[in-house]
């Protein structure tokens, strides 16, 4: 009867083995904004979420004019309609040239197209330039930080905004 105890407990052991991650750190969100057209009609969320280490980016918007659209971060938790300038400038720490093609890098505040479907959808995802520590410094610094969708499609190197046109929506980013 001895023999068979440490026997039975294998099954127990196999599923809590199965009920563990070893050396993966749970995903937590960090920050999220919801996203407004000028006219304060909804047009997207955005969501930060944090790995322990990285920082990804993921941005769902709904109701905007089909196409390529430039989308950036901006210095200035501040969306005033009708032409969020409020918002500044792109958010850009380390005083570095625009585009996600310029040979020197691309700044924080530069940020992939994003397509918006004929249905008037669109989603992007991308980690961000920069650690949590980093990233959560520079996002929620006194003024905090803006998401700043745009007419046209960045181009990737024109500094200092990609040549992506009038800013549509906007959403200032909080933590969670």
């Amino acid at each position: 009867m001895k023999r068979l105890a440490p026997i039975a407990l294998i099954p127990v052991f196999t599923v809590l083995s199965a009920c563990t991650t070893v050396g993966t750190v749970p995903a937590s969100h960090v920050a999220n904004a919801t996203l407004e057209m000028a006219n304060g009609l909804p047009a997207g969320t955005v969501q930060l979420v944090s790995d322990g280490e990285k920082v990804t980016l993921t941005a769902a918007v709904a109701g905007m004019s089909p196409g390529v659209h430039g989308i950036h971060l901006h210095t200035t938790g501040s969306c005033v309609a009708p032409d969020f300038k409020s918002a500044g400038g792109h958010l850009n720490p380390d005083g570095r040239q625009h585009g996600m093609d310029n040979p020197m890098g691309s700044h924080v505040g530069d940020l992939p197209n994003i397509t918006v479907s004929d249905a008037g959808a669109g989603t992007i995802s991308v980690a961000l330039q920069g650690t949590q520590a980093e990233l959560m410094e520079t996002l929620f610094d006194a003024d905090g930080t803006a998401i700043v969708v745009h007419a046209g499609p960045d181009d990737y190197k024109t500094d200092p905004s990609g040549n992506s046109g009038g800013r549509i929506a906007c959403g200032v980013l909080k933590k969670a």
